[in-house]
């Protein structure tokens, strides 16, 4: 399933030995040599996207993190500057178009990688839904796979297609990709209808609304990903979390045999792409349909 012949770059790391993850000893070196294990896979996900990133400059222990989504001085070329059609004067956005932008990310300390859900291509026609189940403290790890089963049976209903990935955190992805034809306002009308109608449906389960004196026993259904400027975790991403946890795309049969939602991480997850038979996400774009 990797490529054979991993992407080169013509990024320098300055330090690669500096430690991004020091109890899992995960440098800046072997986290460039993960994203060149996953490129293949990963490349749709961040690719001509506007970005937001976290960055921790001394790894996931520093006391500096900087959740950025505009360029900083010295940023390395390979990150470029892109405007923001609705914001022509404003500050620019960030984005990258290749793989030397990933390693330039790596190099910046960019421990998590943030997209919105479309592409420059087309700025205000999302291509992807994100519903993102955040479970309170007390909440099984079975009943938020049973919520994203939920999730997937009423996009089906509608016509829409839904993958499934690991957020990196507590909880999972469901994700929707779209033919580009809907603006922000209806993708994110139809996000916040879903997570009210399963709040409503089962409000013992399910909240649509961050409250946080409610959150226990509940899973929060959170749309809010899919509105203009919004960000989910990049399928693949990193998180800055210890254990170095992977946003990971799955089968929805791997649910069943998934001990909890931070079984994958940078040690393991190219190995288990090279084992499969095929990517978990390998139609994701081509099962793109328009929200009607």
């Amino acid at each position: 399933m990797s490529p054979r012949h991993p992407p080169a770059s013509d990024v320098s790391l300055t330090h690669p030995d500096r430690l991004y993850w020091p109890d899992e000893g995960v440098t800046k070196q072997a986290l460039a040599d993960y994203y060149a294990a996953v490129w293949p896979f990963m490349a749709p996900y961040v690719v001509n996207r506007p970005l937001a990133l976290l960055r921790l400059p001394d790894g996931i222990k520093s006391h500096q993190r900087f959740f950025q989504k505009h360029a900083w001085k010295g940023m390395n070329l390979h990150i470029e500057e892109i405007a923001d059609p609705e914001d022509a004067a404003g500050e620019k956005l960030l984005r990258i178009v290749d793989f030397n932008g990933l390693v330039a990310l790596v190099q910046s300390a960019a421990l998590e990688i943030h997209p919105w859900g479309t592409t420059t291509d087309h700025w205000e026609r999302p291509d992807m839904i994100t519903m993102d189940l955040d479970p309170g403290e007390d909440v099984a790890w079975s009943a938020v796979i049973a919520a994203a089963f939920d999730v997937k049976a009423r996009l089906e209903a509608r016509g829409l297609a839904a993958f499934v990935k690991t957020s990196g955190g507590k909880g999972l992805h469901v994700v929707t990709p779209l033919a580009p034809k809907a603006g922000w306002a209806e993708v994110k009308d139809f996000a916040h209808s879903l997570a009210e109608s399963m709040a409503a449906d089962a409000p013992d389960k399910y909240l649509a609304t961050a409250t946080k004196a409610k959150r226990g026993g509940h899973i929060y259904i959170d749309y809010l990903r899919n509105g203009r400027g919004n960000t989910a975790v990049a399928a693949y991403s990193t998180r800055a979390r210890p254990g170095a946890p992977v946003s990971m795309p799955l089968d929805w049969s791997d649910l069943n045999d998934l001990s909890g939602p931070a079984a994958f991480t940078l040690g393991n997850v190219p190995q288990r792409l090279q084992a499969r038979s095929k990517d978990p996400w390998r139609d994701f774009f081509d099962a793109a349909a328009p929200l009607e």
